[in-house]
């Protein structure tokens, strides 16, 4: 009985729990007021900006290549001969000076042949000094001949008219006609022998000359066993021994000159083409002839740096587009030239440019007039972001020339003046308001990276 009055209070006690609360939502629900709206404007977001305008930009061009001496110089014999002196450090590497002795060939047959030469142009000119005397005797012989013919003349004049009167015998006349006649041949051999002498002359000085040329090729052949550096060099390879035997033609050692040094860049062609727009003249010149000496290459500056090196460099200049595109990269060959490349160098913190070492090269001009730029991180699908004139968000699509140095040179869709978002905004709604911070920090850092001043 004590269970069921138990069971039963429970119960009772649920079901008012159920009807007090059914009450109250029921006057709750009578009594219940509709929600006030509240209109609030959103809140503008801040953003950096940058104002764009023009800037005075560097044009750059860059590129890889090979560094090579600017003049190599291969050492061939011009005469065959034993090796009979050779420079003790005549080895790869070595770096020698201008007029040392290489190599020295047996220089005896050429002595020899130059002695010989000398004895027939001495034995010439003894020939030639005969001749003069004999000119000399000849000449007053021929006038002491003259003038016996010509007392002859007169006195086979006379003996004729004796002999026309009768007063000489015919055989007086014919002795004095043979007389006359024979001095007459004196005369003219003297003459014929005069007459030869300039013949005779010609043929001795010809010989002379013959022989002089032959002793001026024996006193080169002589020179030419006597390899010396033409300049300052660097030995590369050295392929002769001492008591070798050469011969004319062989190729003895191989050397790069000290003076300079070239690097072939390969440039993509658009670098190029910007680069020398401020070089090209505006006017295309008369000729094609003229075209490389109206190049003002010399305005554009070169820097040569080391790869793998930083810090390791060299100042050049361009000197001239090699012929033709580079048929693996369809690039352009610059040819970059540094003067004294072992000039103040520290090895092995500051090495010198030599034979292929591996280099990057940046080429670098002023544009002919100011380019509108700006950060190329803000261009983003083509498009900027851009502040207008109620700080509002505007979407504008605009034409890329050509990035430099982080910047995006814009060829169209913008103005100077026009403010352009750097911040990358994760939604970027056309309209919405915006709260814009001009960051003259980063156009200073632009500025000067479109004047190359800085990385």
């Amino acid at each position: 009985m004590s269970r069921s009055r138990q069971y039963l209070g429970r119960t009772l006690a649920v079901l008012g729990g159920v009807v007090v609360g059914a009450v109250l939502l029921a006057w709750l629900m009578a009594n219940r007021q509709a929600p006030e709206r509240e209109e609030e404007a959103p809140s503008a977001l801040p953003v950096r900006v940058i104002e764009a305008r023009p800037l005075e930009f560097r044009l750059e061009a860059r590129g890889h290549g090979v560094a090579r001496p600017a003049e190599t110089w291969q050492a061939v014999a011009s005469v065959a001969g034993h090796v009979v002196e050779r420079h003790p450090e005549l080895t790869s590497g070595t770096m020698l000076g201008e007029g040392t002795l290489l190599v020295a060939l047996d220089p005896s047959r050429y002595e020899l042949a130059i002695a010989e030469a000398e004895a027939e142009l001495a034995s010439l000119a003894a020939e030639l000094a005969q001749l003069e005397t004999e000119a000399d005797n000849a000449r007053r012989l021929l006038s002491l001949e003259q003038e016996a013919l010509t007392l002859a003349e007169q006195e086979l004049s006379r003996i004729e008219r004796l002999a026309a009167n009768g007063s000489v015998s015919t055989s007086r006349r014919d002795e004095q006609r043979r007389s006359t006649l024979n001095q007459r041949q004196a005369v003219a051999s003297l003459e014929n022998s005069l007459a030869l002498m300039p013949t005779r002359r010609e043929v001795l000085e010809a010989q002379r000359e013959r022989v002089a040329a032959r002793l001026a090729q024996a006193r080169r052949d002589l020179e030419d066993t006597r390899i010396l550096a033409p300049y300052d060099l660097r030995l590369d390879e050295v392929a002769v021994e001492r008591y070798q035997y050469v011969t004319a033609g062989q190729r003895l050692l191989e050397a790069d000159s000290l003076a300079a040094a070239e690097v072939e860049a390969h440039i993509p062609i658009a670098m190029m083409r910007r680069l020398l727009a401020g070089a090209v003249p505006l006017e295309p010149p008369p000729s094609a002839l003229e075209l490389s000496e109206r190049l003002a290459l010399a305005a554009i500056e070169a820097e040569v740096v080391l790869v793998g090196a930083e810090g390791v460099g060299w100042t050049g200049r361009l000197v001239r587009i090699a012929s033709g595109l580079d048929p693996a990269t369809r690039t352009v060959r610059a040819v970059v030239r540094v003067e004294d490349p072992y000039q103040n160098v520290m090895p092995p913190d500051r090495p010198p440019l030599q034979r292929d070492m591996y280099t990057r090269v940046r080429l670098a001009t002023p544009s002919r007039e100011p380019l509108l730029a700006v950060p190329a991180s803000a261009v983003r699908q083509g498009e900027l972001t851009l502040v207008d004139d109620d700080d509002r968000l505007v979407r504008r699509q605009v034409t890329v020339a050509f990035e430099q140095a982080d910047l995006a040179v814009i060829a169209a869709g913008l103005a100077s003046g026009e403010r352009v978002v750097v911040d990358d905004l994760t939604t970027a709604i056309e309209g919405r308001r915006l709260s814009p911070r001009r960051d003259e920090d980063l156009e200073a850092h632009m500025a000067a990276q479109a004047r190359g001043e800085a990385p």
